[in-house]
């Protein structure tokens, strides 16, 4: 085994490429109103999760025909059941569910309860796959719901109805969808998030089909298709690389700060007014980041002797040799087996870190 007396603090990478996800899906709520109008709520979603997946797809397709290597791990039989669960979960399940019960609910009480995502990602990532989380953490998530929630009341409370246990299934549904996309963020992103974009966008399309739906013109099909692919496409790619390096409770409570960054966009695009509900909000996600940005989570601990794929750099977790005619310049991708190691340093829980405390 080997001993390191400590490695450099992590850097703050992460936390801002969970934030910069969060930012892209808030702008496409009040962009969507300003791009497309009237459409209903399960064709924009439809179209939103289609202009998604097929922009990566598209990407995907450029990236062979000029030959671009990108270093990042391919899916693996073993990532499959993963994978079909982040479908159904994600991409099958919340959709309908969310729409089941948007027909009961109105849309004041529906918006309140969605930020029951961030609560069931936290919770599963904690009691389920054992993910550290302390005292810090866990206020941190709570002043980010809670502004999340006082955005919500901006529309006033109606009624729910049978809608909202649905709604809230929904939630767990897509807090389930986070840890199980955790569970295979060293894949290709770009490849995972057109997939899940794709599976998404043809469950919702076809609820709009089954419903009589009226398909929007063709300029508010294409505004709406791309603003899915920069907001849901690039804002999930961005996503799944802060799970990668973050886990999904920390990555799922910067993700929260969504609804006041679409606030933010709306006042900057629509001309909306940024009331005093608005700004305690914000006042409140900030503390929550910051408490999150100041963790200090430092420790000895050890590394069982591990083999994966992923992308890397040679740091302190990757000393180790490559074979003849083997990709070494950097970051790369390419399986590679840890040695067990007991050191001290800074980390989250990330691909290397998921040890019990």
């Amino acid at each position: 085994m080997v001993r390191v007396s400590s490695l450099p603090n992590t850097d703050l990478k992460a936390p801002l490429l969970a934030l910069a996800a969060a930012a892209l899906f808030g702008i496409s709520t009040p962009i969507a109103k300003l791009l497309v109008g009237n459409v209903t709520p399960v064709m924009m979603a439809g179209l939103l999760y289609l202009g998604s997946g097929t922009g990566l797809t598209a990407l995907l397709v450029l990236r062979h025909i000029f030959g671009k290597k990108v270093e990042e791990a391919s899916l693996a039989r073993k990532d499959m059941p993963w994978l079909l669960g982040t479908i159904v979960f994600g991409g099958v399940l919340g959709p309908i569910l969310l729409m089941w019960g948007l027909a009961t609910t109105d849309a004041a009480s529906a918006s309140l309860l969605l930020n029951l995502e961030a609560v069931a990602t936290l919770v599963i990532a904690w009691l389920v796959f054992r993910e550290h989380v302390d005292r810090k953490l866990f206020m941190g998530a709570i002043a980010i719901v809670l502004g999340a929630v006082l955005l919500s009341f901006e529309g006033g409370i109606g009624k729910g109805g049978w809608g909202v246990p649905l709604i809230a299934l929904a939630c767990l549904s897509w807090g389930i969808d986070n840890n199980l996309t955790r569970k295979i963020s060293a894949v290709d992103p770009v490849v995972l998030a057109a997939i899940k974009g794709l599976a998404a966008g043809a469950v919702n399309l076809s609820l709009a089909y089954a419903l009589g739906v009226s398909w929007p013109s063709i300029s508010s099909t294409v505004a709406a298709m791309a603003l899915g692919f920069v907001s849901y496409g690039l804002g999930l790619v961005l996503f799944i690389v802060a799970l990668r390096h973050l886990g999904s409770a920390r990555t799922g409570a910067y993700y929260g700060t969504a609804p006041f960054l679409g606030a933010l966009a709306a006042a900057a695009f629509l001309g909306a007014t940024l009331t005093p509900m608005i700004l305690i909000a914000g006042a409140l996600m900030a503390f929550g980041a910051w408490l999150h940005l100041s963790e200090r989570h430092t420790h000895e601990h050890a590394h069982e002797e591990l083999e994966h794929e992923h992308r890397h750099s040679h740091d302190a977790h990757h000393q180790h040799a490559h074979a003849a005619g083997q990709q070494s310049s950097e970051p790369h991708s390419h399986p590679h087996r840890h040695l067990a190691m007991t050191h001290s340093h800074r980390h989250w829980p990330d691909v290397h870190h998921g040890h019990t405390h």
